[in-house]
């Protein structure tokens, strides 16, 4: 593993998220290699771990005032031995290779758990549509399109939204893509429901999250009837985490943005969610106003450079780290334990440390790693892409039905993979584990491609 490890901090100097996603797979899967020969003499770690392809390209476009503006795009393909590539597009200021190759080699293993056939990518660019009129948002998605349109396709790379890619940008990016190609094709996924998509898709990566915590609390004979959860963000993932632990009779009392986040001990009700819904998704305004308008909400800005997050020091049956990655650090972790919190669900990826982590599974922590957790987005893209290709659209009760059989799934392929490899209850290792070697065995079976 060190020996693996120098390796790649040589070959990817600097690309610190990258490296951490890296390492935390190559610790669990030591012993699949050291039970399976054959992949340590077909070099299988070493190709997952190397992209198949990284497109990057210039994105120019002009803003409102006429001037010309230029971004950097990417689309990173890492591996396509199970399907075609699929992964999310991530518009952000963020955004950079590190944090885009940290995401996509995730994302093979998170697909390879859906149990349908897609591979790993991901992509998008540091342009940050928040500020930006509609005409903005749709030169830059235009321009975008011009670059990407020939690396994708139904049955090449089938792209969806992330963080700053809604409804709207796959909007402008689809219209773009059709009209290049002359062609109406299911080449993006998180489209209209009037034009391709799919009923479920915005809910399903938070409903998964609940859904996941809802099996992992089944393994105690315990469910989410009275439970009190922290979930921070207040996104799309965050809002339908809401909406799910609501329906099924959980209590959340945090929600949170970049600047800070409310602690509201009554409880956010639908109706109080309906505000958020609105606050964020139409008015696009802050998490603060949610403490201006219910007075018996505390909001408390956070500040980036502190040592650990305050949301995360509440008393609480569960969280749902559902903002972004690294959001749970050493300090966090600790203070979740302290305060009762025995399940964490995550629908971000990749939002704990590996000190965090480390003391998640220590502490015996029902812990569902993001690409257990929160596989219930790109498992609807993929049903997304069976109804495109069928030329036909399911009911809302027959996608939530697949999202729910394939939720229970993947909770067992982890619970499974981590038994027969020594480490019972531990779902890092059974999510690494059964993603891992459903890869490996196509790649050995294609040969050195």
């Amino acid at each position: 593993m060190k020996e693996f490890m120098t390796m790649c901090e040589a070959c990817n100097p600097g690309e610190m998220e990258f490296l951490q996603a890296v390492s935390e797979v190559v610790e669990s899967v030591q012993p699949v290699l050291d039970r399976h020969p054959e992949y340590r003499k077909a070099k299988i770690l070493e190709r997952m771990v190397e992209p198949e392809r990284i497109i990057i390209c210039r994105v120019p476009w002009v803003d409102d005032k006429g001037e010309v503006q230029i971004n950097r795009g990417y689309r990173i393909q890492i591996n396509g031995a199970i399907g075609p590539y699929k992964g999310g597009f991530r518009f952000h200021p963020s955004v950079n290779m590190s944090i885009l190759k940290f995401l996509a080699f995730e994302q093979q293993f998170k697909n390879a758990l859906t149990t349908l056939p897609m591979g790993g990518a991901k992509g998008g660019s540091n342009f940050d549509p928040k500020g930006k009129s509609d005409n903005e948002v749709m030169k830059f998605c235009q321009s975008f399109m011009m670059e990407i349109w020939r690396h994708i396709g139904p049955d090449t790379d089938v792209p969806a939204g992330d963080i700053g890619v809604g409804r709207r940008e796959i909007g402008y990016m689809f219209g773009m893509y059709k009209k290049l190609k002359n062609e109406f094709t299911g080449v993006l996924t998180g489209k209209g429901r009037e034009w391709g998509g799919s009923l479920i898709r915005p809910e399903a990566t938070g409903y998964g999250a609940v859904y996941f915590a809802s099996e992992m609390l089944g393994t105690r004979n315990e469910t989410m009837e009275g439970k009190i959860c922290l979930v921070s963000g207040s996104g799309n993932v965050a809002q339908f985490t809401v909406e799910k632990i609501l329906e099924l009779g959980g209590k959340v009392v945090t929600l949170s943005d970049s600047s800070g986040y409310i602690y509201d001990e009554s409880g956010i009700t639908r109706e109080k969610l309906d505000y958020v819904m609105q606050l964020k998704n139409v008015e696009r305004g802050r998490i603060k106003e949610y403490a201006d308008k219910y007075r018996d909400a505390v909001y408390t800005p956070i500040d980036p450079g502190q040592d650990g997050n305050p949301l995360w020091n509440h008393k609480a049956h569960c969280a749902f780290p559902s903002a972004t990655q690294n959001e749970i650090n050493g300090k966090d972790a600790s203070n979740l334990v302290k305060n009762g919190v025995y399940v964490v669900s995550e629908g971000a990826n990749m939002p704990t440390t590996p000190e965090g982590v480390e003391i998640f599974v220590d502490k015996k922590v029902l812990y569902g790693p993001g690409k257990a957790a929160n596989a219930g987005g790109v498992s609807v893209s993929g049903l997304e892409m069976t109804q495109n290709s069928m030329r036909m659209s399911w009911s809302r009760e027959e996608v939530d039905a697949h999202l729910q059989k394939i939720m229970k799934s993947i909770h067992r392929a982890c619970v499974d993979a981590a038994m027969e490899y020594g480490t019972p209850g531990n779902y890092v290792n059974g999510a690494n584990i059964a993603g891992f070697v459903k890869i490996a065995e196509a790649m050995l079976a294609q040969g050195i491609v």
